[in-house]
């Protein structure tokens, strides 16, 4: 399914019982792309009604800083704009307090994007215990966050010393993370004109870094490294 169609999806179901839509976003980058989908959504008249807020410091930067440069990227500058009109922005505490308050139905993007801080952890305390409400991820969650904990069916996490009930729903965008799954790296590392002199695998979970390396070494004939924390390597 397309992103703006799963959103929409999540949104219009949300909205139908009253409740309001969390979105835990990164702040540079996917608050941005789930702005441009709401755009979207809003001029093919999917939301007209709905309203949407972005209530993060540092989104919001970003957000104008996309506007200012409309040169740096490929998005025409009337989509641009309209991406970055579609919200109304908290810019101060009290605003985004009074967003927590707020019973209209509405979407919430808010920063940080696994729910390890940032302001959207109040609005989980606030929106969260409310079965009419929706939590929605906007992709990958890393193992420990309370992002990947709710995603695995968690009823309840810990937010500023408090237990939390979660009743909400909670759903997440799959499609919209920035992680490449092991044949989109192999496809990009197949594409160097010549190859380096040793490659470093510094990220990944569980089997992942193991499969990649044997991947790279079988397929490529490069040699290849897991790094380790607190290890130090020489280059050359």
């Amino acid at each position: 399914m397309a992103p703006a169609d799963a959103l929409l999806k999540v949104i219009e179901r949300t909205t139908a019982r009253g409740g309001t839509v969390i979105i835990p976003a990164f702040a540079v980058g996917r608050a941005q792309e789930l702005l441009y989908l709401l755009s979207k959504l809003k001029r093919e008249g999917a939301l007209p009604l709905t309203p949407i807020y972005l209530d993060s410091p540092m989104a919001t930067d970003a957000t104008d800083l996309l506007c200012r440069h409309g040169a740096d990227h490929k998005l025409p500058e009337d989509i641009c704009r309209a991406s970055c009109e579609v919200a109304t922005y908290t810019r101060d505490v009290d605003a985004s307090k009074a967003l927590s308050h707020n019973s209209m139905p509405k979407v919430i993007i808010s920063a940080s994007g696994m729910a390890t801080g940032g302001r959207v952890l109040h609005h989980l305390k606030a929106y969260g215990p409310d079965p009419r409400n929706t939590v929605l991820f906007s992709g990958y969650q890393a193992a420990g966050t309370r992002g990947q904990a709710l995603l695995g069916g968690a009823r309840e996490v810990k937010i500023h010393g408090q237990w939390i009930p979660i009743r909400a729903e909670v759903a997440n965008l799959p499609m919209l993370s920035a992680h490449a799954d092991v044949d989109e790296i192999m496809r990009w590392l197949s594409g160097f004109q010549r190859p380096p002199t040793r490659t470093f695998i510094v990220h990944g979970e569980d089997q992942g870094p193991i499969g990649l390396k044997a991947r790279i070494e079988a397929d490529l004939g490069w040699s290849c490294t897991i790094s380790a924390q607190d290890e130090t390597y020489g280059l050359s």
